[in-house]
């Protein structure tokens, strides 16, 4: 009985992306591993982008620095 945990940055995607990564890891272990569907489970965990850092910063603070830079050489 997999069980796969999913963790993706809050309102990262639509709930029709979700229901696609759903599928097709469920098709990823029914094909590969010969697993039943049935008894395959995937859970999709969306992390606050204030809980999920990355190279010592928040999602957030990251994204603000990436949007500032990309600011900056427009400017």
């Amino acid at each position: 009985m997999p069980y796969v945990n999913v963790k993706l940055i809050d309102d990262s995607l639509s709930p029709e992306a979700k229901a696609e990564v759903i599928r097709q890891i469920t098709d990823v272990f029914v094909q590969v591993l010969n697993k039943n569907p049935e008894t395959t489970f995937v859970v999709i965990e969306e992390v606050n982008i204030d809980n999920w850092g990355v190279a010592g910063q928040t999602v957030r603070a990251r994204q603000a620095a990436q949007r500032s830079q990309i600011n900056a050489q427009n400017s």
